[in-house]
This record gives structure tokens, sequence and C-alpha cells, in this order.
């Protein structure tokens, strides 16, 4: 595990957007945790939030030319990634979110920000079922640019319906990489050398065992 990766943990749990306990998720499955983007909801949490996504994607190799954001948690998302890559790897690059709704007032249209085009790398908190993702992918390709992959903050590595994960789904669908701050075998790994939290890995990992994507 990466320092960057530690921090954002750390950070994470510092500020309560991952928590541990009985939280119960869309599909019915009751996790022993549970993540919330939208708890970094400071300056300074997302200035360094946005940091640890350039980590991330700069230690990733994508070739991307521009960012996108899907509403709404992927709006401040996309910011703070596109400042972080100016202010601490002077790589400026140009970025732009979506409306929920298109607007038919004002500037009007779908999108705020910066023309979609060439290669966009889509930014975003988790993967649950990938609608956001096919969401965003159908934008960008109707406005004839491409995706180029996906960056989230958290993989679960988590079985979807099938066998396979929503992220392992995006990957055989669209032929785009997805890469994360952390997955869950990171969180295992700062969890094992935590005194902390050590009550939980045993829940953990019973829970991994059972819905993991490499539990079979």
């Amino acid at each position: 595990m990466q320092d960057y990766q530690k921090e954002f943990i750390e950070l994470a749990i510092s500020k309560q957007a991952l928590r541990f306990g009985e939280f119960k998720l869309k599909s019915g499955r009751v996790s022993p945790y549970f993540f919330n983007s939208g708890l970094f909801n400071d300056g300074e949490s997302l200035r360094l939030l946005g940091e640890f996504y350039a980590k991330a994607v700069l230690a990733s190799g994508i070739n991307f030319n521009m960012l996108f954001g899907p509403a709404y948690k992927g709006i401040p998302l996309v910011s703070s990634l596109a400042i972080a890559l100016a202010r601490e790897h002077g790589i400026s690059v140009p970025y732009c979110f979506n409306r929920k709704e298109a607007k038919d007032h004002g500037e009007g249209g779908l999108i705020l920000g910066a023309n979609l085009n060439d290669d966009v790398l889509i930014i975003d908190d988790v993967i649950t079922a990938g609608t956001s993702i096919r969401e965003s992918v159908t934008i960008i390709e109707g406005a004839n640019a491409r995706a180029a992959g996906v960056v989230i903050a958290l993989d679960r590595q988590e079985k979807g319906n099938s066998e396979l994960s929503a992220i392992e789904e995006i990957v055989k669908q669209y032929k785009i990489p997805v890469i994360s701050i952390i997955s869950l075998h990171n969180l295992i790994e700062f969890l094992v050398k935590s005194s902390d939290f050590s009550g939980y890995m045993d829940i953990i990992r019973n829970y991994q065992k059972s819905y993991g994507i490499n539990s079979r």
C-alpha cells in the first residue's frame, strides 16, 4: 500500500466518510463498512481528496485530455482533481460536468464547463450498479469524444448480480480501465495494522468471503 492510500483512509475515517458498523445497502446486503464522499465537506479535506485522486491517476498511466464529473457527487470531485493536477503536478486540463436535466434557458444545455472532446477521464466516488458511469459514457460518446477510463475513490471488490463486480462489468462492456484510490484489499491491509479497528476484521473478512469477487 502506498503512503497516499494510507493517508486517504486515515482522512476518510477522521471525516467519518468511512465508517464501520452495520449498513444496509441498496442491494439489501448488510455491509460492515460504508463510504460517503459527501462528508469530505470542507476546503482542506476536499483539497487533500483532490491530491489523492491525482496521485492515483498519475500512478495508473492512463492517457487523457480532459476530465468529466457526473452529477452530483462527481462535480466537486472533478473540480478538486483538476485543481490538484494543475497546482501540484503542473498539468492543466479542461474539465466539465453534467446537469441532471438539460436547461432550456440562459446558456442552456446539459454540460457545464469545457466542451467534451478527445480522451475523457470520468471521476466518481464509488461504482455500485454502474448506472452513473454508463450514463457518463453515453454523454461523452454523444459528443463524439471517447471515454478513456474511470477513477473512483473506493473499489469494494464486490460481486453485483452476477459473479462479476459492477466495475468488472464496466471494464468488460466498454474496454476501459477503472482505477481507484483504494480497494477493499487496501482497507483490510490497513485494518490489520490498526489496533483501533481490529474488532471489525472478522466480520469484514466474512463479508468478503460471501460477496467478494475473489471469493470463488
